[in-house]
């Protein structure tokens, strides 16, 4: 990239709010457990997802923030189990996911330390807890 990644994140955020479009984040991959444990996130429930956000049907449901990550998760949507949309409630070992969802945090923060000095506040602030 010619530029830093601050300045493409910046013109990513002038687009959304000048064009007032929602953006998702879905998880196409891993669910259920670290590597071995848990299992590819479920086609259908990716499609059933996409096709929800696509629709403009997850703009009219509730959502609750991700403690760790500050994520607004949706509690429903059709075709989906409500376990599946918390990523904790998929594992089997509760105490094995906050271990895990804190050591990535951590390790995003770490990381992000690098590009702080190029981002707003803003941007900054709405990193993992």
């Amino acid at each position: 990239m010619p530029l830093h990644p601050g300045v493409y994140a910046g013109i990513l955020g002038e687009k959304i709010n000048r064009h007032n479009v929602s953006c998702w984040l879905v998880n196409t991959g891993w669910t259920g457990g670290s590597y071995g444990d848990g299992k590819r996130m479920s086609i259908k429930y990716t499609r059933a997802l996409l096709n929800a956000a696509l629709d403009g049907k997850l703009n009219t449901v509730s959502y609750k923030e991700d403690p760790v990550f500050g994520l607004s998760v949706p509690v429903e949507c059709s075709g989906v189990p409500s376990e599946i949309l918390t990523p904790k409630n998929t594992w089997k070992n509760k105490k094995a996911y906050d271990q895990k969802a804190a050591e990535l945090a951590g390790r995003f923060k770490e990381n992000f330390k690098k590009y702080e000095a190029h981002v707003s506040p803003d941007v900054t602030a709405s990193g993992p807890k």
